[in-house]
């Protein structure tokens, strides 16, 4: 019979009675008289006075009756001998220790009843109990003999902290959780004062607990958590790299009420530490993860872009990530403005100046996060384009050369890019990014460049770019990877390399009167010569003084087969599509004398070379729709510019400067992509993107009102970033820009800090 069905009436006024009649009765006889009236027994027939004491106990924590005293209280422990033991006094640096190594601890031994009692004389918690499956270890110096000891037992079942970084739902939890140890016991002697000796213990307990933990129960954990009570900093696990998550709910495991303890008995709150022993498996059984160090990341997309870097050095890799948080929290911020304290600024410089963090390095899990994302897509487009970084400001950067016209003009470093969109311009990601430094001696040799190979000219690049975009290609069998390129990729060898590598590719014609095979007329007049096929309504954005307008171009196409340069005659001929745009009347609104001649607008007129077969005047203008898209790499290098401030780095060197580039060209994208994730899909859930306590903190900033229980969408949450950045929202306006986003994020991830601050130290609205 179930236990449940003892909760009746009848049952609770009998009781009631049998109490009242029998005051001096034991818990035990009443356990056992309950039991008798009920006939409680389990399926071998034997009564169920045990289930009947744990009923009586729950119903008089509801009030509803009142047990005798029990006649037995619970012993108290006295001090035992080796409880009072007297431990060694030992000070010194970390190397006169000698060798330091863990020992496990077995049951029964000398070595346990050690382990107990430097436990029940010196930690807070005692010796015990530890939760399931356990491992205790002393800590031995090879000198000096022991210096403490730890324990790694089983992980909580819930920890809110942890399964919000996690990701975790109940099922998943369930399912993982015997992946996860934590770290119960921490205790050095009190009388052991040596510097850095607690954080080395964690780092070997981290080389070793994943071995120890498979030989003993068979599987081997790969992640590994703490929890550290207030008032302490947890300033050891810090320095062993440990990630602090966030704080408990200050509840113990016997809590049932359901509530903090109000007494001073009662369990604190703890500061939530956790260490990736395994960082494949958790990126792959928790890939929607948030960073923490600094406050959670949006979405975790910090892991996704930057997680797994191969630098050589998992110190390394932990600070890329709370690099890549801190760039994007402040973007317009330099780099101890970003870091947020002196500590990390400096760290942040070492980081830089390390020989094994560079730029293809930081950006190698962003090119796999891209492709993923382009795998998703039938067609993607990749633009490349190039940029100078001018550091004319900085004389003392080393590495830099003239990025102008003449060898002692401006100075710093070239830049050129590919980065990946899709059709309706939602940028997906950096695919390559290549710097270099011009040197000085090459200038004023302009006339050799007609004999120089193409491998040698500065224009090879766009043919270098090529590389990472086909094998991108190559990982996307079901995606249509198209290059787009303005009129300085119009090279004979680029469009010749992108046909023999598969690539399609959309090219703004710049030698207009190039040979065609076969034809008397260059390629202009034979393309002047053909019928129109439609027209195509486009939008001009503003540009300096002339205002956005719309234009009307019309549309003519041909197949052509391009003949090779006269100096190249070695060359195949190319069949490739042309496409003309052209606007033969552009609009004017007031009369040409009134209008300085900057505001007049200039007629459009695209020519564009495609690789891809142009059947209809619908084929034509998707063509002209796919090279519009390359405009986005433009944003982009403007935001890296004046969004991540790229040109205020002072970082002394070309190689510390391309590392930082890595980082803030992730950044620049990312900014990108919020922006035209909010036009895209402006219906999705800001918490998809934003952290809660970002979005949380903003609405409370701006609406001096509580945060709502569901989060709102993605385009509220842009304007109102937006308009922390000097976004006005007024009907003219239309959505936000990247400028005013970049802007507002500084002041959001400000916010955001402050709202946490107060929500952990005073009782706010969850």
């Amino acid at each position: 019979m179930p236990c449940a069905s003892l909760s009746t009436s009848d049952t609770l006024a009998w009781l009631r009675a049998h109490l009242d009649q029998q005051p001096a009765l034991s818990r035990a006889h009443l356990a056992k008289d309950l039991c008798a009236r009920l006939d409680l027994r389990d399926a071998k027939g034997r009564p169920r006075e045990m289930a009947c004491r744990k009923q009586l106990l729950t119903w008089q924590r509801r009030g509803e009756i009142t047990l005798p005293q029990p006649r037995h209280q619970p012993p108290t422990r006295r001090p035992r001998p080796e409880d009072i033991a007297v431990w060694p006094e030992i000070t010194g640096p970390l190397a006169g220790l000698g060798a330091v190594s863990l020992i496990q601890v077995s049951g029964g031994t000398a070595a346990s009843g050690e382990w107990n009692a430097m436990m029940r004389a010196h930690h807070p918690q005692g010796d015990g109990p530890l939760c399931g499956a356990q491992i205790r270890y002393r800590i031995v110096s090879e000198k000096h003999g022991t210096l403490g000891g730890l324990s790694v037992s089983a992980a909580a079942w819930r920890l809110r902290a942890r399964d919000l970084w996690l990701g975790w739902s109940d099922a998943e939890r369930a399912k993982n959780l015997q992946g996860i140890v934590c770290n119960s016991r921490l205790l050095i002697l009190p009388g052991v004062r040596v510097k850095h000796l607690a954080s080395h213990v964690l780092g070997r307990l981290a080389r070793q607990i994943g071995r120890d933990w498979r030989d003993r129960y068979g599987c081997e954990p790969w992640l590994m958590e703490t929890c550290v009570a207030l008032p302490r900093a947890g300033t050891c696990y810090r320095a062993a790299n440990w990630t602090e998550l966030g704080l408990t709910a200050g509840r113990g495991r016997q809590d049932r009420a359901n509530k903090p303890p109000t007494d001073a008995a009662g369990t604190s709150q703890k500061r939530v530490f956790v260490y990736p022993l395994a960082p494949a498996t958790l990126n792959r059984l928790c890939p929607q993860r948030l960073c923490s160090g600094r406050p959670p990341t949006p979405a975790g997309w910090v892991h996704r872009e930057f997680g797994g870097a191969k630098l050589g050095d998992a110190r390394l890799a932990a600070r890329l990530l709370d690099l890549g948080a801190a760039f994007f929290a402040r973007p317009q911020a330099n780099i101890p403005q970003a870091c947020g304290s002196t500590a990390a600024a400096k760290a942040a410089y070492r980081f830089f100046d390390n020989e094994r963090v560079t730029m293809d390095a930081v950006l190698q899990p962003h090119h796999q996060a891209t492709i993923e994302r382009m795998r998703h897509q039938p067609i993607v487009l990749v633009a490349q384009d190039s940029t100078s970084l001018c550091y004319t400001m900085h004389p003392a950067m080393a590495g830099i050369g003239p990025i102008g016209n003449k060898v002692d003009g401006p100075q710093g470093i070239m830049v050129h890019g590919a980065l990946a969109f899709t059709p309706a311009g939602l940028p997906l990601g950096v695919l390559d990014i290549e710097t270099w430094m011009r040197d000085p001696a090459e200038f004023g040799k302009r006339e050799d460049r007609n004999h120089k190979p193409i491998e040698d000219k500065e224009s090879f690049k766009w043919q270098r770019a090529l590389v990472p975009i086909g094998q991108a290609a190559a990982r996307c069998p079901n995606t249509r990877v198209v290059t787009l390129a303005d009129r300085e990729a119009d090279i004979y060898e680029y469009l010749l390399d992108a046909r023999s590598r598969g690539l399609d590719t959309v090219v703004r014609v710049r030698e207009k009167l190039r040979s065609l095979d076969g034809e008397v007329l260059k390629l202009w007049p034979y393309m002047q010569a053909r019928p129109k096929a439609g027209t195509i309504e486009l939008t001009v954005p503003r540009s300096g003084k002339q205002a956005a307008r719309k234009a009307a171009l019309s549309v003519s196409f041909a197949t052509v087969t391009l003949a090779p340069p006269r100096n190249k005659s070695h060359l195949a001929p190319i069949r490739m599509t042309i496409v003309l745009a052209r606007e033969d009347a552009p609009p004017s609104t007031v009369p040409a004398a009134a209008v300085p001649a900057a505001a007049v607008p200039e007629p459009l007129e695209w020519m564009l070379l495609s690789t891809v077969a142009v059947a209809d005047l619908a084929d034509a203008i998707e063509r002209i729709q796919w090279y519009a898209c390359r405009w986005g790499i433009e944003v982009f290098h403007r935001i890296l510019k004046s969004g991540c401030q790229i040109e205020d780095r002072q970082l002394g060197t070309a190689n510390r400067l391309e590392a930082c580039l890595g980082i803030d060209a992730v950044v620049a994208w990312r900014i990108h992509h919020l922006t035209y994730l909010g036009r895209v899909t402006p219906d999705l859930p800001c918490d998809t993107v934003f952290e809660e306590d970002m979005w949380k903190g903003v609405i409370v900033f701006r609406t001096r009102k509580p945060p709502p229980d569901k989060p709102p969408s993605l385009r509220e949450m842009n304007r109102m970033i937006a308009g922390l950045g000097g976004f006005l929202g007024r009907k003219s306006d239309g959505e936000p820009g990247t400028q005013t986003l970049w802007r507002g994020l500084q002041r959001a991830d400000d916010i955001a800090i402050a709202f946490r601050g107060f929500r952990e130290a005073y009782t706010l609205p969850a």
